[in-house]
């Protein structure tokens, strides 16, 4: 307390020495600090720091409502890929959308002197390093979490949420009015932020879109450090930008999605191809139907010992004997995964049109598996798994996933060289494999998808257990997903990637086709000195040293002409495991 009044009368009499003294004391003094105090915040018109030291103080400086720690960056330094090892120099924790938009504002008034860059966080789930800010700032989006989830019912439900609310949160809560959201990703501990700058992709994509399409408004934060609300009606161009935008515009600090009644349960249901064509025609069929199944996905299964009978922990059998006769040894299997949505009083009906849908497909007949289980249980199955992992210690392991957008016609020639000459065993994790409607797929976002009315999402799941060797090792599957890459490349198979990767611009330009530029621009327009999502690699930093380098500059250089202009990009090498 007295430390405190001193400084208090100081900063009555001497505004000049509180500065420095702050500037020496905050640098000298690791951790968490906490700025809900009134701290004075720097004159515009300052001259922007270069050095690091510096630039830590003058983010300590900032009057905020939330906080800034320093030294526990550790788990910000990495993410579910578990691949990368980047800290960052400071975490913002906000308590609002204001301290977002002062920090953006603080870092863009500190202009090209600094390497500051700015990584929103969700719940860590990229795969390649692409929520990292190495030697920036990573804002932690969950600490904006507002306990107040506001639910509008009505002829067109919506609910208004955080960008840093979990998916399973909302559907909770929604619950308790008897709505839903529309479409859903397979894993629902995801941040609201997160998924709408990817897409939000699972197997009720077909019939809604994938979750980008089912938002009616946002609120941004753009990397000038304006807070925007937008809409298709109202600053569309930023809206759209925004949406699978892979965090290139702006930070989504709020976002209204679409509602719709929810049931009470969900027939679960599971049957095996051994025909490949077969397998992808019936999924086609499916998808295609007005009255049709509510979620549609299916698996590759390669090599899997006693298949059938690990599924009875979860299903039943429809013909147990039969099922009990089916051999699923050094065979390559394909499931059909489906769900029907349904009410207590509806259960009649409900088995009358299962029943007519599954008489319109050729699976194997002895492999037919149902469940019947709430719906909540059904939309959050990943995270019993989880938790299964994490008890095992498997769950913190390598991730070295890669996900496929493949056009219709590339599908057969690309399932018939890759499941059984490149991939010969996926007992490290599952092979997604399911199509959707282009039509329901708002061409106005920034995600990219082929070019024609069917294309399948193909997602390769693998955990690479630590200190293994053979096909759970990292550096084999790594290279397994690359000879999968190099023959889509070869075979000009049209594949775009979904929580894409790439090494350098060219790269990225090549992913984006014709609407390079339109991205390119809109880059510029909305986050000009390139802050933001430093992790994705698509555009860098551009620095100009004044009096002293930072300390990633001296890592890579021995000296550096004073008043020159250098990229301050850095090389983001996967950490050895």
């Amino acid at each position: 307390m007295g430390l405190t009044s001193s400084l208090r009368f100081r900063q009555r009499n001497n505004k000049t020495f509180l500065r420095i003294f702050m500037i020496l004391v905050l640098s000298c003094i690791p951790g968490r600090t906490n700025l809900c105090s009134n701290h004075s915040v720097s004159n515009p018109k300052d001259l922007p720091p270069s050095n690091p030291s510096d630039i830590r103080s003058s983010l300590v400086s900032l009057d905020l409502e939330g906080y800034i720690s320093f030294d526990d960056v550790h788990n910000a330094a990495k993410d579910f890929g578990n691949r990368y090892q980047l800290p960052p120099l400071a975490i913002l924790h906000p308590r609002s959308v204001s301290d977002i938009s002062s920090m953006m504002k603080h870092i863009v008034h500190l202009g090209s002197t600094s390497n500051l860059t700015v990584a929103a966080r969700g719940h860590g789930h990229s795969l390649q390093g692409q929520a990292l800010a190495h030697q920036g700032v990573v804002i932690k989006m969950e600490s904006l979490r507002n306990p107040n989830i506001r639910i509008h019912k009505g002829k067109q439900p919506y609910v208004d949420v955080s960008g840093g609310e979990l998916w399973i949160n909302i559907l909770r809560e929604t619950l308790k009015y008897g709505l839903s959201p529309k479409s859903w990703t397979d894993y629902l501990h995801l941040t609201v932020g997160g998924t709408l700058s990817n897409a939000g992709i699972s197997g009720q994509a077909f019939k809604y879109g994938p979750q980008i399409n089912n938002v009616y408004q946002l609120e941004i934060v753009t990397g000038k450090g304006e807070v925007v609300t937008c809409s298709e009606k109202r600053n569309s161009e930023l809206f759209y930008s925004v949406l699978g935008g892979l965090g290139q515009f702006g930070i989504i600090t709020r976002a209204r999605i679409s509602l719709e009644p929810a049931p009470h349960m969900v027939k679960w249901i599971r049957v095996l191809y051994s025909d490949f064509s077969v397998f992808s025609r019936d999924q086609e069929h499916l998808i295609s139907k007005e009255k049709t199944f509510d979620y549609v996905e299916g698996f590759v299964i390669i090599n899997r010992t006693d298949l059938l009978n690990n599924w009875r922990s979860s299903f039943r059998p429809n013909d147990s004997t039969e099922a009990s006769k089916f051999k699923s040894d050094g065979k390559t299997l394909y499931c059909l995964e489906v769900v029907k949505y349904f009410n207590t009083e509806e259960a009649n009906s409900m088995h009358k049109e299962t029943g007519k849908l599954l008489s319109e497909l050729n699976y194997i007949p002895s492999t037919l598996f149902t469940s019947e289980v709430p719906y909540i249980e059904f939309l959050d199955r990943v995270h019993i798994a989880e938790r299964k992992l994490r008890a095992k210690g498997l769950w913190e392991v390598p991730h070295p996933w890669l996900n496929l957008l493949i056009p219709k016609s590339s599908i057969s020639k690309f399932a018939t060289e890759v499941f059984h000459n490149i991939i010969t065993s996926n007992n490290n994790g599952p092979i997604l494999i399911y199509p959707v409607n282009q039509s329901k797929w708002n061409k106005q976002t920034s995600l990219i998808t082929p070019n024609e009315d069917i294309f399948y999402l193909v997602a390769f799941l693998p955990s690479a257990v630590p200190k293994s060797s053979g096909k759970n090792d990292l550096e084999y599957l790594l290279k397994q997903n690359q000879r999968v890459m190099n023959f889509c490349t070869t075979a000009n198979l049209h594949v775009k990637q979904y929580l894409p990767h790439y090494e350098t611009q060219q790269e990225w330009k090549s992913h984006f086709g014709k609407r390079w530029e339109t991205f390119s621009q809109r880059k510029h327009a909305y986050d000009p000195l390139t802050i933001l999502a430093p992790g994705q690699r698509i555009f860098q930093k551009t620095t100009t040293t004044r009096t002293q380098l930072s300390p990633i500059q001296l890592s890579k250089s021995k000296a550096v002409p004073k008043g020159t202009t250098r990229r301050a990009s850095v090389l983001l090498k996967p950490r050895t495991v």
